[in-house]
């Protein structure tokens, strides 16, 4: 990221709305006020989108979902990027390829004895990550598997195995991005397809069968920002700050986020990601 001229930054952990305008957040207080765990940086990233065009943050995120799977952990490792002035999602959806082969070009030159330890071979990365809308993958659900997850707002872990094994039959490649997620479905902020608003611009990478990373379009309009608030039913009081950017112009931007434990075990194969953690947190464990 830093040989495309990214800048690294730190955002707060404590905040004072919810990012994802949904319940499942660590809630404090904050001397005499409500406050939150950071689900994620996205508002602090994409307001500094504003000032260096192109940023990006390593650190720790939050969310209160109470999960008890084999995939999901209360607190992990993300590594965070948002940049402007893009033409949509696949835009970022470019970006993240070449973000995702660095990473993996890194392993195989640094940690060659560590792979051949672990008995690990890092797979390729095609030059250009297939694609499949997400409409498009429920009727292909649908006619090769049985199954009518047709109408669905999200792919369910089955439907992203499936697909997964769709990608390496079809494409020989371990990655499929998966685009245009219902709206309904997708944060407050996330940019629509213009032409057809009822899907939107942004993605999911699946490595493996299994989601790695989310990203997409943001909205940079502060007229519609307002508005998405508004049809969310979310007050605009919480978001002023983060609103402040949107009023004296930012650029079309997008961006998305990698989580690192679910990385390592798709990389490594282990069968549960509390393996990929030194100290994992989940529903039962908040110690050591």
């Amino acid at each position: 990221l830093m040989s495309r001229n990214f800048t690294e930054i730190q955002t707060p952990k404590l905040v004072a709305a919810a990012t994802e305008s949904g319940a499942n957040v660590f809630k404090l207080d904050y001397f005499g006020r409500p406050a939150f765990l950071a689900q994620s940086p996205q508002f602090y990233k994409q307001i500094m989108v504003g000032v260096f065009e192109r940023v990006f943050e390593v650190g720790p995120v939050f969310r209160a979902e109470p999960h008890d799977t084999t995939r999901h952990i209360n607190e992990y490792v993300s590594l965070d990027a948002e940049f402007g002035f893009i033409e949509n999602h696949f835009t970022v959806m470019a970006v993240l390829r070449e973000v995702i082969a660095g990473i993996l070009t890194t392993l195989n030159e640094e940690y060659s004895a560590e792979l051949k330890l672990l008995h690990l071979q890092i797979p390729a990365v095609p030059q250009e990550i297939p694609h499949i809308f997400f409409a498009d993958a429920q009727e292909l659900i649908f006619q090769r598997y049985g199954t009518d997850v047709r109408g669905e707002p999200d792919l369910s872990p089955q439907d992203e195995r499936w697909l997964g094994e769709w990608a390496q039959k079809e494409f020989g490649s371990d990655f499929l991005f998966v685009t245009g997620y219902p709206m309904r479905k997708r944060p407050f902020y996330t940019h629509p397809d213009p032409e057809r608003p009822e899907y939107s611009n942004s993605f999911d990478l699946l490595f493996r069968g299994t989601e790695l990373v989310t990203g997409g379009q943001r909205l940079h309009l502060y007229s519609d920002y307002i508005a998405a608030l508004e049809k969310a039913h979310l007050p605009i009081e919480p978001f002023e700050s983060y609103l402040e950017a949107f009023r004296y112009g930012m650029p079309p931007h997008g961006g998305f986020a990698i989580g690192l434990e679910r990385l390592l075990m798709q990389l490594t194969g282990v069968p549960n990601i509390r393996l990929t953690t030194t100290f994992p947190r989940d529903l039962t464990r908040l110690t050591p």
